[in-house]
């Protein structure tokens, strides 16, 4: 048997990739996220799949289903919201299973900021503005920054910062990137992107705090700070450039 740590994408039923609802599709035992994970997306399940929701089981409670599906020879889906390489809590179980010699695969999803990058129709990327993107998050009591990830450190560098896990925290945030940003960078709050229910809010560091306490948005959301969400002014980049060779056949 195996464990498929499977990215169900940011919401949207349809947004998980045709690997992982083939996956899913054939796994007698799935594991899912029930508060994070559409419901919609266990209708892929088969008919008879023990689906169970770890939305309040710990760790070793989880390991437990591992390790019942590996003794009876059976395939688990285990589905996580987003993309697992990142704010997944996947490194730890796989840890586990590592230690256990129960085999394990991983089904790339889309994560929530691809699909908050298309709620904005921005590429996060523009040539001459900003190469670079920056996923974080922010310290919290039960899970501190390492050093040298403290927001006042990477806002030095003036990339465009994407921050999980950080809604609640919104003047915090604001409040330590001022100095590296100004008040006029651009800045985006996209909640429950590619959901029914998603909301985006478009402002500047100096108001996307007072806009996102408005909205009542404290969680499942991303905050986005860079020069690149409102670029317009920019050379076109080299790849369909007219003075560019090209080889033809």
């Amino acid at each position: 048997m195996t464990v498929y740590f499977i990215g169900a994408g940011p919401g949207a039923a349809d947004l998980i990739t045709l690997r992982g609802a083939r996956t899913l599709a054939r796994c007698p035992v799935c594991l899912y996220a029930g508060s994070l994970v559409p419901a919609e997306l266990l209708a892929e399940c088969p008919s008879d799949a023990r689906l169970v929701d770890t939305a309040h089981l710990d760790l070793d409670a989880i390991t437990a289903e591992f390790s019942r599906a590996h003794e009876a020879g059976q395939d688990v889906a285990r589905l996580h919201s987003g993309d697992p390489s990142v704010f997944s809590a996947v490194a730890e179980q796989m840890r586990r299973l590592d230690v256990l010699g129960i085999p394990y695969e991983v089904v790339p999803g889309v994560p929530a900021f691809a699909a908050a990058a298309a709620a904005l129709k921005r590429e996060l990327t523009v040539p001459t503005v900003g190469q670079t993107v920056v996923l974080t998050r922010v310290a919290q009591e039960a899970t501190p920054m390492p050093e040298g990830e403290d927001l006042a450190t990477l806002g030095r560098s003036g990339a465009l910062l994407v921050l999980h896990l950080a809604a609640r925290y919104v003047d915090r945030v604001t409040a330590e990137l001022l100095p590296h940003y100004g008040a006029d960078c651009p800045a985006a709050v996209v909640a429950h992107a590619s959901r029914p229910e998603e909301l985006i809010l478009r402002g500047t560091l100096g108001t996307i705090a007072a806009e996102t306490k408005a909205a009542g948005i404290t969680r499942t959301a991303v905050i986005m700070v860079g020069r690149t969400l409102g670029a317009s002014s920019f050379r076109d980049s080299h790849l369909y450039s007219a003075a560019r060779e090209r080889h033809t056949c």
